[in-house]
């Protein structure tokens, strides 16, 4: 995501304010990771998967339960 993209997001939570530079690089060092951990739980959910029998019914399941974590 680039800058302006997160800052469109904080807007949404912060409402409108003025980003200094230092505030920024901790906002844009906090959705990195953020970012991260999301990515290594959606990992979580697919590791387990048995890579020669993957059927498209089994990855509409795993992207369903992927989808399904921002509803937590």
């Amino acid at each position: 995501m680039n800058r302006d993209e997160l800052i469109e997001m904080a807007t949404q939570v912060y409402g409108e304010c003025v980003w200094h530079e230092t505030a920024l690089l901790r906002l844009e060092a906090f959705a990195k990771l953020v970012a991260k951990a999301e990515r290594e739980a959606c990992a979580r959910i697919v590791d387990p998967l048995p890579y020669e029998d993957i059927s498209a019914r089994m990855l509409e399941n795993r992207a369903a339960l992927i989808r399904a974590r921002g509803q937590a």
